[in-house]
């Protein structure tokens, strides 16, 4: 089991109380890992194609690749490697959560293929942005298991943060080709997809296939015309679809909880939060009238 998720796996035992477990949440395309050991843990690993991110809480690790030797400590926020390099890492009764990600989440949040080019934080602010974010996905893995719009929601969120928090060679700001097309067609056209598409699991990748233009050209034209941006707008739309289900919902068979999950707000409080801004009364209050 541990060669599956890891790598070719050898175990050091020493002493005694010898102690290993491995809780593993499932997301749409991520998953989260908690891996506690009492004794040492080595793994072997060949590339595995998915660009694994760990967090030490107690105990030391050691990671090693062809380009770094790192070791982490309690604390420590790590880009385990990538997910083209095989890598060597050594587990010292430890305990750790990890997120386990998609590349292809990742190349869609940037809108283009990307390396990461270090494996520590940018800095200790994206590093606490990262764990609460990372909590926020683990708090949420059950709800999400039940609802796919959710799930690719929390996905997301996952990559784009990924992206935010370890240095690498997506280009941030729009291109002249990108400035040229984000014009109102191609808003009308990312406008239209996502009012037809809500209900599916669609990201900034999807609407700027739907518009013919690139991710940076979708955000830039949200945001040129209607200050907003595409994931905003989605959440809006979303949020109008929730509305709607609260209103002709029974409150003797649907719960807020169940809606909001259903159109990918994971919490409950920050979901009435949103709409009672939106609508002016909480969901509760529409849905028991």
């Amino acid at each position: 089991m541990l060669s599956r998720l890891y790598g070719r796996t050898r175990l050091t035992v020493t002493g005694t109380g010898h102690y290993a477990r491995i809780d593993r949440h499932l997301l749409g395309r991520t998953e989260l890992h908690r891996v506690r050991f009492s004794m040492r843990f080595e793994a072997d690993g060949a590339p595995l194609g998915t660009l694994g991110i760990g967090r030490v809480l107690s105990g030391a690790t050691t990671c090693r690749t062809v380009r770094r030797v790192d070791d982490y400590v309690p604390g420590d926020l790590y880009l385990v490697a990538q997910p083209d390099e095989g890598y060597e890492s050594v587990v010292d009764a430890a305990d750790l959560v990890a997120a386990v990600i998609d590349p292809a989440l990742v190349t869609a949040a940037a809108g283009e293929p990307v390396r990461f080019t270090a494996y520590r934080p940018v800095s200790q602010r994206a590093a606490r942005f990262w764990n609460s974010i990372y909590d926020y996905a683990r708090e949420s893995a059950a709800a999400a298991a039940e609802h796919p719009v959710l799930a690719a929601t929390v996905d997301r969120l996952l990559a784009a943060t990924a992206l935010a928090t370890f240095p690498n060679t997506a280009v941030p700001e729009p291109t002249f080709e990108d400035r040229r097309d984000a014009h109102p067609a191609a808003l009308r056209r990312a406008i239209s997809f996502i009012d037809e598409n809500a209900h599916r699991d669609i990201g900034p990748d999807d609407i700027a296939a739907a518009a013919r233009i690139s991710v940076r050209a979708v955000r830039m034209a949200f945001r040129r015309y209607l200050d907003i941006t595409p994931t905003a707008y989605l959440r809006r739309v979303r949020l109008d679809h929730a509305h709607h289900d609260l209103l002709t919902a029974s409150p003797a068979t649907a719960t807020v909880a169940a809606i909001a999950a259903r159109w990918g707000f994971a919490d409950e409080s920050r979901f009435a939060a949103r709409y009672r801004l939106a609508y002016g009364r909480t969901p509760a209050d529409t849905l028991r009238a």
